[in-house]
């Protein structure tokens, strides 16, 4: 069972300036993660015992103020908020990204848009194939073209468990230097293949019911039956001490 009370939680936007150099994982929490790791033990592993992890939702920071956690974050940490950092340090002194997961379409329609918005980094990609499970090759074939690009920024993008799992699994087979974020849907926002909410549902804590209104099919389960099931995990933490 994953406890927030167990987690070291960054605290803010500002304390992503204090994250080290070097090969840092940097993972996000949300509420539908917190609940998927209940059940999946690798999952929990993987959010434990990276090195960063960022409150990717305003239920994570109210959980952790209410149970009087360790970690007291201040504010939420989007995936988008530590791309954006990260992006922009890199620009300004320039350097290679590279993008490991997607689609082929979206990834060509980030390395198009990052020439403009980011035009001092040069940017590669890679696409695994789309399947539930890698295999031994794959696996071999996704570190080769890693550690061939040798990046000063590194971005996995696979959607949630999928791509914080395969990355702890395989992090010392990583042959890098440099920070690495799971970052999922970011991917899709930088590409302009999915619309992220408007700031006044960011602000107001409201981006999950956002995204339940554009797609009601993929997302009802995650919210209409994730929210209540995390006040539900909540609160049996609670009772635990």
């Amino acid at each position: 069972m994953l406890l927030l009370k167990d987690l070291t939680i960054l605290e803010s936007k500002a304390a992503l300036r204090n994250i080290p150099e070097g090969k840092i994982l940097i993972n996000t929490i949300n509420a539908h993660s917190f609940n998927t790791a209940q059940k999946d033990e690798v999952f929990a592993e993987a959010l434990k015992n990276g090195d960063y992890l960022i409150p990717d939702g305003a239920s994570i920071v109210k959980a952790c103020r209410w149970l009087k956690c360790k970690s007291q974050p201040k504010e939420r940490v989007a995936g988008w908020d530590l791309f954006e950092f990260e992006m922009n340090r890199l620009n300004e002194k320039g350097g290679r990204c590279m993008f490991m997961g997607s689609s082929p379409k979206v990834l060509s329609l980030i390395v198009e848009k990052a020439k403009t918005v980011y035009p001092n980094i040069e940017v590669v990609t890679y696409s695994p194939p789309y399947k539930p499970e890698f295999s031994e090759e794959d696996n071999l074939t996704i570190i080769k073209a890693i550690n061939d690009a040798d990046p000063d920024l590194l971005w996995i993008g696979m959607t949630a468990p999928k791509q914080e799992k395969w990355t702890y699994s395989h992090w010392e087979e990583l042959n890098i230097h440099c920070h690495v974020g799971t970052i999922g849907a970011v991917f899709d926002f930088f590409a302009g293949t999915y619309k992220r909410a408007p700031r006044w549902w960011q602000e107001h804590s409201l981006e999950w019911l956002y995204r339940l209104i554009k797609e009601p099919k993929r997302m009802w389960r995650r919210y209409v039956i994730g929210n209540p099931l995390f006040l539900l995990n909540i609160r049996k933490e609670k009772s635990l001490y």
